[in-house]
């Protein structure tokens, strides 16, 4: 009978502190969407003062570099998804397989990134910069934008291969099991949430019309 109670106890103390884990993630989630919220609500009110400049800055960005590191984000998603399925199923080496995979294509993802910035700043185009001063305002506040708002979001990005690469050796080490995956879940739910970021940053800079 103690046996069985302190089971229960176990049990119960392990749902807890997995509920408790879920809620945090999920706080901290819905403040970082207040944060780019307000982004996109002003990138909204500029754009509707400014609508003939947007689209004409957005035909200046490479929407090839774009629709590729949204598939490739699309891609980590399932990846990442994956290595919490196959964790869960006790499948440790798998799990860390698809894990360094999301850590790949967001290291690819941040490497396209920076060829298209390295890009735009050799033709002159950046903040401040006296090409882009010489443009309209617009223009101006267009790539200043773009620049804040994708440059914050590759920061999430590097920080979420962090975390991945974390929980890669917390994998490794068995501190994260098939009994207690919910530092994964929790990483995967920011890596989610990252991609999902970028599926609305990429029509609102490349696909304006």
């Amino acid at each position: 009978m103690t046996r069985n109670n302190k089971a229960n106890d176990t049990a119960i103390a392990h749902h807890v502190n997995y509920a408790t884990a879920k809620m945090g993630m999920w706080i901290f989630l819905f403040t970082e969407l207040l944060f780019f919220g307000g982004m996109f609500l002003l990138y909204s009110v500029f754009r509707s003062k400014y609508a003939a400049e947007f689209h004409t800055s957005a035909d200046e960005l490479n929407i090839y570099f774009g629709t590729a590191n949204t598939v490739i984000l699309l891609t980590s998603s399932t990846t990442m998804a994956l290595s919490i399925a196959l964790v869960r199923k006790g499948e440790r080496r798998l799990s860390m397989l698809f894990q360094l995979l999301t850590i790949v294509l967001g290291l690819v993802f941040l490497g396209n990134k920076y060829i298209e910035w390295g890009a735009h700043i050799r033709a002159g185009i950046y903040p401040h910069s006296p090409g882009l001063d010489l443009m309209g305002r617009g223009k101006i506040i267009f790539f200043s934008l773009y620049y804040v708002m994708t440059g914050i979001h590759g920061l999430h990005v590097l920080v979420g291969i962090c975390v991945i690469l974390g929980m890669l050796f917390f994998t490794a080490k068995g501190i994260v099991h098939q009994g207690d995956f919910v530092k994964l879940e929790n990483t995967g739910l920011y890596w989610h949430f990252v991609d999902i970021i970028w599926i609305y940053l990429f029509p609102l800079f490349y696909l304006i019309t």
